[in-house]
């Protein structure tokens, strides 16, 4: 795959020789060496930002530069996506990013022991016929591995952080191996109120609006034409919270999403409907409660009750998870310390 071999270049940014670690990476494919390091190479640009290493290409190679540890990350990060080109897959900005965290995590010990701290990477993913989603984050390797051995799994963090879309993508793998027969996608419409009764059509046409990030998840892994023919068939239904009374979801991929929106008796209701063969997954960001003053989230209580529950498994997300893009993550943590300011300015008035 490649090579690797010891070299004595000075790195752009001088270290004493003691922590100096220097090393030169060579790639056999000519073309994949060119989209690993990237257009300019930036991607090999954004390896020495993040890893305050030197890293330069030379042809199909790359000389890196700098302490033990880092320039072990960068080896490993650029191993993994080498090996990803081989696959046919591609190399995306996020992608480096992505295999970045996962390596920093791993000298770290942040991750799930599955992660091999001196070989290579390795990172969970949810596999459609349409798409592969790939780990970005130690989180989102724990969530999608929680995924796949628990029954019930709670994600619960900031916006941006891939819960809800691993979410559909793991209901859709599971849909499409045949280990369940539908996916139930569940939401509360709390910011709706008696409006949802307002709006034109049927209570699909309704709901729509309000269930639109878990369309567009499931459009990127199922192909539109059948997703809708799904959707006619009942093979995925849409189920506002409030219809789930009196069910019991067998057989099934069931979602809930915006969870925080839930009273206590609604979420108690909803878990309740586990019927069975049935996995259950829900989402939510207890920062972002819409529900009356007084009225607790049934998100918030659920989280404290069944911690540690037998079968159920919580993966909690931060904002150094987000993926969406870089500002989220900023823009969720300067929202975080400000509304922590007002909390502590509160309490001791």
């Amino acid at each position: 795959m490649n090579g690797q071999e010891l070299v004595s270049s000075s790195p752009r940014h001088p270290r004493t020789p003691s922590d100096t670690n220097h090393f030169v990476l060579t790639f056999e494919n000519n073309r994949f060496a060119s989209e690993l390091f990237g257009q300019f190479d930036q991607n090999l640009k954004l390896l020495e930002q993040r890893l305050n290493i030197d890293a330069r290409a030379r042809g199909n190679s790359v000389v890196i530069t700098g302490d033990i540890v880092t320039t072990n990350q960068a080896r490993r990060t650029l191993d993994y996506l080498y090996e990803k080109l081989q696959k046919g897959g591609s190399v995306e900005r996020s992608d480096v990013e992505g295999a970045i965290r996962m390596a920093v995590a791993a000298d770290d010990q942040l991750s799930l022991p599955t992660m091999e701290r001196k070989a290579k990477l390795t990172m969970a993913q949810v596999s459609t016929r349409k798409k592969t989603i790939i780990a970005r984050t130690p989180t989102q390797d724990a969530y999608i591995r929680a995924l796949e051995r628990a029954e019930l799994v709670f994600g619960v963090g900031p916006a941006g952080t891939g819960k809800t879309y691993l979410a559909v993508a793991h209901a859709a793998q599971l849909l499409e191996r045949g280990a369940v027969e539908k996916i139930i996608l569940s939401r509360p419409a709390v910011e709706a109120g008696e409006r949802l009764g307002f709006l034109p059509g049927d209570m699909k046409e309704k709901v729509d609006p309000y269930l639109r990030p878990l369309y567009d998840a499931l459009y990127d892994m199922i192909p539109a034409d059948k997703v809708d023919r799904a959707i006619t068939a009942g093979v995925i239904e849409i189920a506002p919270l409030a219809f789930m009374r009196g069910r019991t979801l067998a057989n099934a991929a069931i979602i809930l999403d915006e969870a925080q929106n839930t009273t206590s008796m609604q979420m108690k209701m909803f878990l309740t409907r586990l019927g069975e063969n049935a996995r259950m997954i829900v989402t939510g960001d207890p920062s972002q409660i819409d529900l009356p003053r007084g009225v607790k989230s049934g998100l918030v209580e659920a989280l404290q009750l069944l911690n540690g529950v037998e079968g159920i498994s919580i993966v909690r997300f931060t904002d150094t998870d987000v993926v969406r893009h870089p500002l989220v993550g900023r823009i969720v943590r300067a929202y975080d310390s400000t509304y922590a300011v007002a909390e502590d300015v509160s309490r001791q008035g």
